[in-house]
């Protein structure tokens, strides 16, 4: 059977193996090969940001982010809208033009750093994590990938809390640049203890965004039995938004409480 797609980045995949006609979370064939596809034009844009600063240009802020906006786009469940992630791979390319205009040496661009065109379907198979033939060395550097993964949403996170640090993100270039190249599976083990150590560093970054914003959590009794009304679970990266979303409600007027949504 020809796969359709081919994603193993959650626990949940079908024989434990792979998705490769559908997600078992939903995830369509399209929505898949968009994704690998966002994936790969940001390695494309991380082979170009740390091109840019060998040369002495900055990277700011607002673009450092794009990166980690553009992996956490892609985690399993957290978007799969076909549009939005085809806009993201759009304004990608965008800006990783803006910057390949900029160079003065291109020596050192990647295909993906230089790929510059608007055919989806002919990228596909070249974005694909079936790309890398050997099954090793695709799993390992997969393991980086979702580790970075997993660095981008606390990252976006922190950065939400306007908590910064520019290490991480040029970390997370740096790796994406590394995971480019042909390395054997003896060199990639370092990347991937390299990868857990910055992880460590992103999470304490949280830890503060958090703390300094709202305080150390309190050992505190709450009612979680079943109420009449519909309820939603925040998680504790998703603070700013539950606060954002009580402001909206302690602005509405009396009889508009009704309209409350989430």
């Amino acid at each position: 059977m020809i796969n359709k797609m081919y994603c193993f980045q959650c626990q949940e995949t079908a024989g434990n193996k792979a998705c490769t006609q559908v997600g078992v979370c939903g995830k369509t064939a399209t929505t898949a090969m968009l994704q690998d596809i966002l994936i790969y034009v940001t390695k494309g844009l991380a082979n170009v940001f740390v091109c840019a600063r060998k040369e002495g240009l900055t990277i700011p802020q607002k673009m450092n982010a794009m990166i980690s906006f553009n992996l956490f786009m892609t985690i399993t469940n957290a978007n799969f809208d076909d549009q939005k992630i085809k806009d993201q791979i759009n304004e990608t390319l965008s800006i990783k033009k803006m910057y390949v205009n900029q160079l003065k040496n291109k020596e050192n661009l990647t295909p993906s750093g230089l790929w510059d065109e608007d055919d989806f379907e002919d990228l596909a198979q070249a974005a694909s994590v079936l790309a890398i033939e050997d099954e090793d060395i695709r799993s390992i550097k997969e393991l980086i990938t979702y580790g970075l993964k997993g660095m981008a949403a606390y990252n976006k996170h922190a950065q939400a809390l306007n908590k910064f640090d520019e290490s991480i993100d040029i970390f997370m270039q740096e790796m994406l640049n590394e995971l480019q190249k042909d390395y054997s599976l003896e060199n990639l083990i370092p990347l991937v203890m390299k990868t857990g150590e910055y992880g460590v560093k992103v999470m304490a970054l949280l830890d503060e965004a958090n703390t300094s914003t709202y305080g150390h959590p309190e050992i505190t009794k709450v009612n979680i039995g079943v109420r009449k009304n519909p309820g939603i679970l925040v998680s504790g990266h998703d603070l700013k938004d539950l606060e954002l979303l009580l402001k909206q409600r302690e602005n509405m007027q009396p009889g508009e409480i009704d309209k409350f949504t989430i």
